[in-house]
């Protein structure tokens, strides 16, 4: 996955649009089925618990299928890259001790799936307006840069495949 530029104000704009219909969605659609199936189905003793349960299931479930049917809509762009990114970095982070043993060693798989890690979440982080810890990004980066160029290995972002993770 290759790290791309975005839009910031358009994809606040979008990410907030489409929770708010998610939120109203669910909010409007539970309700309408629970509702439903309360009024064909009464309980007698008054507990609709599972009534209400299965109204909020099946609305998630559409919810769901809405979003991956329209993940590739010119309007979800944005968001969808945001949301694959965020789910590589955590494949990432799941492996980073793994990597930082590896790194240190010189393996160059290794220290390029830490570069990438950097650079999206420096990317993440600034969409977010999240820049506490970019210090500490800094600092964690120089090390690596180090570490590169005591092996004599140019760190490419555009070389990560997550592919090369399996391997750790």
């Amino acid at each position: 996955m290759r790290l791309i530029e975005i839009n910031k104000a358009r994809y606040r704009r979008h990410l907030n649009i489409v929770i708010a219909w998610c939120i109203g969605g669910l909010a409007i659609g539970s309700l309408a089925i629970s509702q439903t199936l309360i009024g064909l189905f009464p309980d007698e003793s008054g507990s609709h618990f599972n009534w209400n349960f299965l109204g909020v299931f099946i609305t998630s479930v559409l919810i769901a299928w809405f979003l991956n049917k329209y993940r590739t809509h010119d309007f979800m762009i944005e968001v969808t890259y945001v949301w694959e990114l965020k789910q590589t970095l955590n494949k990432i982070n799941r492996k980073m001790p793994k990597l930082k043993v590896a790194s240190h060693k010189g393996d160059l798989d290794a220290l390029i799936a830490i570069h990438y890690s950097f650079a999206g979440s420096r990317l993440l982080w600034q969409l977010d307006d999240n820049t506490i810890v970019m210090d500490e990004l800094v600092v964690q980066q120089t090390e690596l840069d180090k570490i590169a160029e005591e092996y004599n290995l140019i760190l490419n972002i555009d070389d990560f495949d997550s592919k090369i993770l399996k391997q750790f």
